[in-house]
């Protein structure tokens, strides 16, 4: 049975572009790029070929791109790299943002040394921050540190992440956002954004595992997490993953070329989807915010979340339930809990993520399957009362 893909907000197959590019560079092209002799330079430029690729994605100099193993490390070395450059005071982030923001905030606040205080930025119904509430909590307690994501890794809502900017700048505050879903699917640009720090990662545009980068403004003074050899401008040291930033540097040079078309293949499938999905009284998360276009979050009333997953998997689709992105840590999803989602309601949650690659066919067919599912799942409730 073919399995058909429709999480491509978890991770996406290697582009062949992609992989082509990298391939040189695991066997004959294997030089260290610190080396001086022939490899060695070899291996810096391809290195600094890629960081210009990277920046020309998100319009900025090569300069600003620190490279990373992933949007989590690129993350925690905005939030713990700038918060060790500062006298501890308030961090204010969304109540949505990804495990990887939270966590290492939350961190700052445990130290017993020197306390850190986290403000949650409250969301709206549809998922948005609320601006006037970011306003007044700011005003009220000014932060050094502000992170919002660009478009949620869940509902796929995206962010007035400007607006926020502004508040925080007149703060004086550090602004980051994590744009790692929002890259290749809607035009992610750093200065139009107002951002201190964006982070972004390869494997979620068509390129590798294990390549990524924090897009750090000039004016930005952070604190390696990884000392040694002084890589990266002195931000992260270790030897660089070649192959893996090649790859990285392809794949954002491929998603910009191939935005427009791809945001409008993706929608077309997600329309059709929430369609079919309405019909069957299907309830769509954020369907009232601007969304990024490949992304369907939504959830059918008393059937439950994993279990649809888990069926839907054995027709031959592969979705996700609730936090995908944090499921070694199972339950309810804080995204749907900051948005005021029932509880019951909440437990019902599937994420269907597009692709380039998925067709109108796939959609019916799913449509098809969850159809058949749905009556099966509810005949058998009928039956337990």
């Amino acid at each position: 049975m073919t399995l058909n893909y429709f999480d491509h907000n978890a991770t996406t197959r290697v582009d062949d572009e992609v992989l082509d590019a990298m391939l040189p560079y695991f066997q004959q092209e294997f030089g260290n790029a610190s080396s001086r002799h022939a490899y060695g330079t070899a291996a810096r430029q391809a290195v600094d070929k890629a960081r210009e690729q990277v920046a020309a994605a998100v319009g900025v100099q090569p300069v600003q791109v620190i490279f990373t193993s992933g949007g989590s490390e690129a993350n925690n070395l905005f939030v713990r790299g700038a918060a060790d450059n500062l006298k501890a005071g308030h961090i204010a982030i969304s109540a949505i943002e990804h495990p990887c923001v939270l966590k290492p905030a939350q961190a700052l606040a445990q130290r017993t040394a020197e306390r850190w205080m986290i403000r949650h930025l409250p969301v709206n119904q549809a998922g948005q921050v609320d601006i006037v509430a970011a306003r007044d909590a700011m005003a009220a307690q000014k932060p050094a540190l502000v992170s919002v994501m660009l478009a949620n890794n869940e509902t796929g809502v995206i962010q007035d992440v400007a607006a926020v900017a502004d508040l925080a700048r007149a703060h004086g505050a550090y602004i980051h956002t994590d744009a790692v879903q929002g890259v290749g699917k809607i035009s992610v640009d750093f200065a139009s954004l107002n951002v201190h720090a964006l982070t972004l990662s390869a494997h979620k545009i068509y390129g590798p595992k294990g390549a990524a980068a924090l897009i750090v403004d000039k004016h930005l003074l952070l604190k390696p997490l990884i000392y040694g050899g002084g890589h990266e401008s002195g931000l992260r040291s270790g030897t660089e993953n070649v192959a893996a930033i090649v790859g990285f540097g392809v794949a954002c040079e491929l998603a910009v070329a191939r935005i427009a078309v791809t945001a409008q293949h993706t929608a077309q499938l997600r329309d059709r989807l929430e369609q079919g999905l309405v019909a069957m009284g299907a309830v769509i998360f954020g369907a009232g915010a601007a969304r990024i276009p490949n992304t369907c979050y939504f959830a059918i009333p008393d059937v439950e979340g994993d279990t649809l997953v888990v069926k839907l998997d054995k027709a031959g689709f592969a979705v996700a339930s609730g936090a995908a992105c944090s499921s070694v840590n199972p339950g309810q999803s804080h995204v749907l809990e900051a948005m005021q989602v029932d509880p019951l309601l909440a437990r019902c949650a599937v994420r269907v993520s597009f692709g380039y690659s998925n067709t109108l066919i796939q959609v019916e067919e799913f449509l098809k399957a969850m159809q058949k599912i749905v009556i099966s799942l509810r005949a058998i409730s009928s039956l337990s009362f």
